[in-house]
């Protein structure tokens, strides 16, 4: 005859395996510092979304950064900036006075023309004319 099942046993440890489940609430955390997260997590997170970034940031003329760009492109721009500058520059021997003070009067080089005209008070207004778009920009200075 087969051995009898032991009842008794089976059904403290099934009691023991169906304990009681307990529950609680459920409570959000934040990690970004921006959000409530702990300051600490700041760095960490910086630098996991700097490492995952895969835009190239652009210049407000649509070129990449120097960093992106290879040494000719980085050349380039930065010849390209040295030759605004002196541009800028002779534009500003231009209009400035024996004093070092900017005049009012016209500056026309072949691309842009810089008019500087005296509001009164010692303000004056700068305006770049660029001739071939018709864009201008303008500034207001306090001598």
């Amino acid at each position: 005859m087969p051995p009898r099942p032991n009842y008794r046993s089976l059904s403290i440890a099934l009691a023991l395996l169906t304990g009681s489940a307990g529950a609680t609430d459920l409570v959000y955390t934040p990690v970004n510092p921006s959000f409530g997260g702990h300051p600490a997590n700041g760095p960490s997170l910086l630098a996991s979304a700097t490492a995952t970034n895969n835009h190239i940031a652009k210049d407000s003329l649509g070129r990449s950064s120097l960093l992106d760009q290879s040494p000719l492109g980085q050349f380039n721009q930065s010849l390209e900036r040295m030759v605004l500058s002196q541009l800028a520059s002779a534009a500003t021997s231009k209009l400035t006075g024996p004093d070092g003070r900017l005049m009012p009067g016209t500056f026309s080089t072949s691309n842009f023309t810089i008019t500087v005209i005296d509001l009164g008070g010692g303000v004056l207004r700068i305006t770049t004319t660029d001739k071939t778009t018709g864009a201008t920009t303008s500034f207001e200075v306090r001598q």
